[in-house]
């Protein structure tokens, strides 16, 4: 009993050193997280931490403080000379099922503070391979899919997509996932991909960072390695589509809502056969029985142009919504789409699909 209160104390106590600042620090970790990915029952796993002695003086390793007896750490003893690499290594034991995440707290004698690295990973009794396709390329490494779509999300979801990679190359690499915004979180797993080897990329989505409704795009880059430079053909495609609840509606609300109602979801605009611009209308009409409001009107993709004469709709009023296709920016672009977002309970989200020939 003693012990385990000990642990949890002193786990605790690690935690709260990783929020300290460590301006004073010395070390750096060219990554202080590192995810194993699957790791077999009771096989222990390796996982090795590239750190920089920033200083232009030696320094040694005092101490090493792990958050649990199944973690022990392998570092140089000794002077480590100014302005150079050295690494840790740190093995996790793996007796238990399931996720796991140990810190590691690294003392130095420049400072009294440690520098915090965690060690990641899920330990399993079968690792289970991607056996789908990578018909895409991202820089040096191979993907299933270069774009992520988050669809009818609401306030407080944290839905996560996944990208399956696979390294084409005769070297392992350390993925990355480069310029992310901050309502997208990023993380590889496993951190390090050997050589003809696969992992997968989290990509979460954490939408109470996004302040409104409607459609939200960014563009990240998947990078062999940290510091690796963003590139067209690293690009990965990111939308969220974040609609409002009508989760508090009573019974009579819902009965008194509006209704939105097109004359279609689909527009068809022929061929260009030279033209430069192609031009449709479709026609909304409140069916409802209180005030439809169409608060977003937004295009998924360039080549498209909208147009609305109006977006407060009383019962049973119509409305035009007018789209011009061009044709040198539609060449580009995929999937040409018009999204709406209205106060509909029914139809929050309103997707026209635009084809032309």
């Amino acid at each position: 009993m003693k012990n385990n209160l000990y642990r949890k104390v002193f786990a605790a106590s690690l935690l709260c050193l990783s929020c300290v600042t460590a301006s004073a620090q010395r070390i750096e970790a060219k990554n202080q997280v590192l995810n194993v990915g699957q790791v077999m029952f009771r096989q222990p796993v390796v996982a090795e931490y590239e750190l920089h002695n920033k200083s232009n003086h030696d320094i040694s390793i005092t101490n090493v403080r792990t958050s649990c007896g199944c973690t022990t750490v392998d570092y140089p003893e000794g002077f480590i000379h100014g302005a150079s690499d050295f690494t840790v290594r740190a093995t996790y034991d793996a007796k238990t099922m399931g996720h796991f995440e140990k810190q590691i707290g690294i003392y130095t004698s420049d400072s009294d503070e440690p520098l915090m690295l965690t060690l990641k990973g899920i330990v399993v009794d079968e690792v289970i391979d991607f056996t789908g396709d990578y018909p895409l390329t991202l820089g040096d490494l191979l993907v299933d899919i270069n774009s992520v779509e988050f669809d009818d999300v609401n306030q407080g979801d944290r839905p996560v997509a996944k990208i399956h990679i696979l390294n084409n190359t005769d070297q392992t690499v350390q993925p990355i996932v480069m310029h992310t915004p901050d309502y997208i979180q990023a993380e590889v797993s496993p951190s390090k991909i050997r050589a003809g080897r696969s992992g997968v990329a989290l990509i979460t989505l954490d939408t109470r960072k996004i302040n409104d409704f409607g459609l939200t795009q960014t563009t990240v880059y998947l990078g062999r390695q940290p510091g690796d430079r963003v590139a067209p053909n690293k690009q990965i495609d990111i939308s969220a589509v974040l609609l409002p609840s009508f989760n508090d509606l009573t019974e009579t609300q819902l009965h008194l809502a509006p209704h939105i109602q097109l004359s279609t979801t689909t527009l068809n605009l022929g061929p260009f056969n030279g033209k430069k611009k192609l031009k449709g209308e479709i026609e909304i009409q409140n069916t409802g029985k209180s005030q439809l409001d169409i608060t977003k009107l937004q295009m998924f993709t360039m080549g498209l142009q909208v147009s609305l004469n109006k977006s407060k709709l009383a019962p049973g009023e119509y409305a035009k919504l007018k789209i011009t296709a061009t044709e040198r920016d539609l060449r580009l672009a995929r999937s040409p789409r018009v999204l709406m977002i209205t106060n509909d309970p029914e139809q929050p989200k309103v997707v026209i699909e635009v084809k032309t020939e």
